[in-house]
Formats: structure tokens, C-alpha cells, sequence
């Protein structure tokens, strides 16, 4: 019987804020609450909530036979904390109706996997999975970094610190012409690999609205049926949780596909298993190699880091916040240790993408910068002031060294 995998991303950032020097010294001298605060509350109403409810009436209506998974970065989740426990809570109910995989990723939705040194990339999955295990009350046991961005020596690393499973993206520059709708194990460290069928999956996170498309409408016994006909052993699918109910509103009908979904799916003879129960019924077919020197992920066309280190902003705003680490650490200071943590989230490189078209729509969503060189501009003026702080604290602490 042919698996179907649900995976979705549950991420939102702490944004920057338009910065000017005030009297704040610490996280909020750099980061907007008021405004993560309105973004966060209006996707719970729209999205967490509704969809986090659906998820379980549908677990509950099936008796079990309807499965996801989720990953839930430490952004979102203390946003969850501060701003609507409900969200926390639904959470964990479906944790413990057995039917629902929580997995393992960096509690920053940082680019820490891009450092040289992999210390930080291993420190924030340490914190996200103590934060998995006090919020939710799971330990992940299958791992997928942000936006899926994988190559061979992450997954390495990430199999030497005792996950199962890695999740990345189904592309052809790793495929070649085989295909993405089974277990693979990664070169070196056989950690096993499952690969997100893009096709499938856009066709519910982008095409659900796309009136271009000849497809459309999307009905969930046509996408059912899609499924069926695909050959493999498991249909990896994998998104944004935001598709149901903010980036596809509810007057699309994405919920009442949602909840006709499990039903067209289970009467066609495919089932529903989550990551772990996908590799523990399915042996690897081959091995993948993406190359020493070669990365991919799940954003853009292009499947590579270039949403995020495509243009030479981005270069020189990754290499100075990296640099600035070491510096960080040495203060022992953890409020400046954790807004050092937060200036690596993913999402303040995605703002200063300068891609066209599609793509760069994508970028420019849920930015407050309107376009991506004052993204750019404004990070910097946040690292140099954030810099000085770091280093005025070093001063202060070799001066007290030498009284």
C-alpha cells in the first residue's frame, strides 16, 4: 500500500524592526513586537487555530487512519507562549492522539547549517528540542533543517546526533531522472532521506487558487486520484502550514478540501503514515549524493541557497552576522547571545532577495520593508549598532579583568 506523507512548516520569524537608536538595550532595541504580535494573532485566526482544529476533527473522524507531521520552530513557538496559548495547546493535543510526528530543525529557522562550524547548528537543534519536549511533550526523532537546505555533510551531522531521517527536496539536480517517491540513504553516513515530491505538493501550497492553471480548480479526488496513479512507495508532501487559511484563504475552499482530502485519499487504497513510519516500512532504494561542494533546498525554482546568498548583500550580511559570533559568545551575555541567535533567522536574508517575478512576490511576503535593499540597509544598520554594543561589552569586561 502506497504511503502518503504530510509534513508542514509552522514558522513565523521575530522581524526587525525600522531601526533608530532609543533607550532599549536589549531584544526589542532591534526587533518589532508590536507588529510580530499583529502578524502572529492574525495567522492564528486565520490559519493555527482553524487548521490546527481541523486537524484533529480529522484524526478523530477517522479513527487514526488519517496522520501528519509537523515542525514548529522556537520562534513560533514562543510567540505560541506569549501571544495564544490555545495555538500551544491544540498542539499538543495532537501530539497525543499518537496520529501526529513532530520533527526536529533549528529553534532559530536559522542558516547556522551553513556555517563551516557546525557547534551553533548542533546547539540550536540542543534548544529546540528541549523546547519540543517542555511545550509539545515529544521528542523528534526525524529532522529537517530550514527550507529543507541539505547537502552531505548535514546530513552527517545530523545523523551522528542520533536522528533517523532527514527530510529535503525532491529536485532534479539530485535526482537526475529518478524518482522522489522513495526512501533513499544519504552518501557517507546512510542517515535515510525522504524527498519531498514537489509536483504534489504545490499543486495544494501554490496552484490551490492559480486560475492560469489548467488544473483548476483543485478538487480533492482529483489531487487523490493524481496521487493514486503515481508510481513509488511514498508521496512525500511537504509545505507552508500557512497554505490553509492565509496564503489560500478559507473563501478558496482550502479547508473544505482539507476535510474532503483524508476520505478521497483512504477510498483509493493509499494510506497515511508519518515520517517515521515511512522508513521503518520502506528500505532505501539507493544512495544520494549532492556533492561536496553543492547545496540544495525547497525555495525558489532554482532548489539551491540563492533565496538567501544569491546577491552580494546577502553575502556580506551572512559573513558579518557569522563573523560576529565568536565576539557573542565571549561576552556571556544571553541577552546578547539570543538577538545574535534571531539575527540569524533565515527570513531577514529572504527580504533582501532581488529575484523577479514569482519568486520575488514570495519574498516580499509578510516583509515590512518595501524592497529588498532597504531589507538589506537596515539589517546592516542593526548589525553595526548591535556589533558595537558586543564589543563595548568586551571592553568593559577587559578593563574589570585588569583592576
Amino acid at each position: 500500500m502506497k504511503s502518503i506523507c504530510f509534513y508542514f512548516e509552522v514558522h513565523q520569524p521575530y522581524r526587525l524592526k525600522w531601526f533608530w537608536p532609543d533607550e532599549h538595550t536589549g531584544f526589542e532595541r532591534y526587533f518589532d513586537n508590536k507588529t510580530n504580535r499583529e502578524i502572529f494573532e492574525k495567522i492564528s485566526r486565520k490559519c493555527y487555530l482553524p487548521a490546527n482544529r481541523t486537524m484533529l476533527e480529522l484524526v478523530d473522524e477517522y479513527d487514526g487512519k488519517f496522520k501528519i507531521s509537523f515542525s514548529v520552530t522556537g520562534t513560533l513557538l514562543s510567540q505560541c507562549e506569549k501571544w495564544d496559548k490555545d495555538v500551544l495547546e491544540t498542539f499538543r493535543q495532537m501530539a497525543e492522539t499518537g496520529c501526529v510526528e513532530f520533527l526536529e530543525e533549528t529553534n532559530y529557522h536559522s542558516l547556522a547549517g551553513l556555517f563551516d562550524d557546525r557547534e551553533e547548528f548542533r546547539e540550536q537543534i540542543r534548544e529546540h528540542r528541549e523546547n519540543m519536549k517542555a511545550l509539545i511533550g515529544v521528542e523528534p526523532q526525524v529532522f529537517r533543517n530550514t527550507e529543507l537546505i541539505y547537502n552531505n555533510s548535514l546530513a552527517s551531522t545530523v545523523k551522528d546526533m542520533g536522528y533517523k531521517a532527514i527530510l529535503t527536496e525532491g529536485t532534479e539536480h539530485l535526482l537526475g531522472n529518478r524518482s522522489p517517491n522513495y526512501v533513499y540513504r544519504a552518501k557517507d553516513s546512510n542517515i535515510k532521506v525522504l524527498l519531498r515530491n514537489y509536483k504534489l505538493s504545490d499543486d495544494i501550497g501554490y496552484r490551490f487558487t492559480a486560475r492560469w492553471w489548467p488544473e483548476y480548480p483543485l478538487t480533492a479526488d482529483k489531487w487523490a486520484n493524481w496521487a493514486s496513479l503515481t508510481p513509488g512507495d511514498t508521496l512525500n508532501i511537504f509545505m507552508d502550514y500557512e497554505t490553509f487559511g492565509e496564503h489560500q484563504w478559507e473563501e478558496t475552499g482550502i479547508f473544505k478540501f482539507l476535510k474532503a482530502l483524508p476520505g478521497e485519499v483512504l477510498d483509493r487504497k493509499l494510506a497515511f503514515h508519518t515520517p517515521s513510519e515511512v522508513i521503518s516500512r520502506y528500505d532505501p532504494v539507493e544512495e544520494i549524493d549532492v556533492g561536496d561542494f553543492s547545496t540544495i533546498s525547497w525555495a525558489d525554482t532554482e532548489r539551491d541557497t540563492s533565496a538567501w546568498l544569491g546577491n552580494d548583500m546577502q553575502r556580506r550580511c551572512f559573513e558579518d552576522v557569522k563573523m560576529l559570533g565568536p565576539y557573542v559568545r565571549r561576552t556571556n551575555d544571553i541577552e546578547l547571545i539570543r538577538t545574535w541567535k534571531h539575527l540569524l533567522t533565515s527570513d531577514h536574508f529572504y527580504y533582501m532577495c532581488t529575484k523577479n517575478l514569482g519568486d520575488g512576490d514570495v519574498h516580499s511576503y509578510f516583509s515590512i520593508h518595501s524592497s529588498p535593499f532597504d531589507a538589506a540597509i537596515n539589517y546592516m544598520a542593526i548589525l553595526m549598532d548591535f556589533k558595537s554594543m558586543v564589543f563595548r561589552k568586551l571592553d568593559a569586561m577587559d578593563a574589570e579583568a585588569h583592576e
